[in-house]
């Protein structure tokens, strides 16, 4: 069968029941929709982690930083007192299977934190209708994205999950959150984001150590993000900026797939 050129990103889960197609593989037009379906799965995920961690305590725990400034919240997010905080709200015991769900659980609450402060998500929303046909009659996650004749790097994933009684919840927000990490690595390039020129700005990829956690926070809010997107992608920019802002501070901004695999392949 031959496969036409597109990016789709359908679910069908519960009352959650979302499809829509991109067909005009244009770069700005590609980066927006990636961007939109960015934000729906990491809207998602932590609704498939009640089994494995109280997510509910983790938003509670989120609440504790809405009176401190951006730089005060993310030095506290670094502090070896939020992670024993996290650790406590994993539901695990095995220390090794436990540190895997702590980092997502760091993620979750950087999310949840920041969210309240600066702009976590890309312009645009979230996917909320059913705009073209569910490939499965199953419950199901699947994305696809195939675009070779005009893209100046190939571009194939697929990424797919039926899901039964059997499916452990915590495997669907691990898919979720694979396929926000194959968009974090393709809509710079779709969007033609400067991604050297901000790691520069930033002052290189080296990590920081506490002493240093202020001054990246600062450039970042400083940080002048229509010189270094096309126009209309600025918001964009901004975003991956904070990405690599907190990178540098060794911060999460997305749940780790991986340490969802891990966990899920030794449990």
């Amino acid at each position: 069968m031959k496969v036409q050129e597109g990016i789709v990103f359908t679910a069908k889960h519960g009352e959650w029941t979302v499809a829509e197609k991109l067909k005009d593989m244009e770069g700005k037009g590609i980066a927006r929709f990636l961007g939109r379906v960015a934000n729906t799965v990491n809207h998602r995920i932590p609704m498939y982690l009640n089994d494995v961690m109280n997510v509910e305590g983790i938003t509670a725990l989120a609440r504790e930083f809405d009176d401190l400034k951006l730089a005060d919240a993310v030095i506290t997010l670094k502090s070896t007192g939020t992670a024993r905080k996290l650790g406590a709200l994993v539901h695990e015991e095995d220390r090794k299977l436990r540190k895997l769900l702590v980092d997502v659980a760091k993620a979750l609450l950087v999310r949840e934190v920041l969210s309240k402060k600066v702009s976590v998500e890309y312009p645009g929303g979230v996917i909320k209708d059913v705009k073209t046909e569910l490939p499965y009659r199953e419950d199901h996650i699947n994305f696809v994205a195939f675009h070779v004749k005009t893209a100046a790097t190939p571009w194939r994933v697929v990424k797919r999950l039926i899901i039964d009684d059997k499916t452990p919840m915590a495997d669907v927000a691990r898919l979720l959150a694979s396929i926000n990490e194959s968009i974090t690595l393709k809509l710079p390039v779709y969007a033609g984001i400067d991604v050297e020129g901000i790691t520069d700005y930033l002052g290189g990829p080296k990590k920081v150590k506490k002493a240093g956690i202020r001054d990246v926070v600062e450039a970042f809010q400083r940080f002048p993000a229509d010189d270094y997107a096309p126009e209309g992608l600025a918001e964009h920019a901004r975003v991956y900026a904070l990405r690599k802002a907190l990178e540098k501070i060794g911060l999460p901004l997305d749940v780790p797939a991986k340490s969802l695999e891990k966990y899920l392949e030794k449990k």
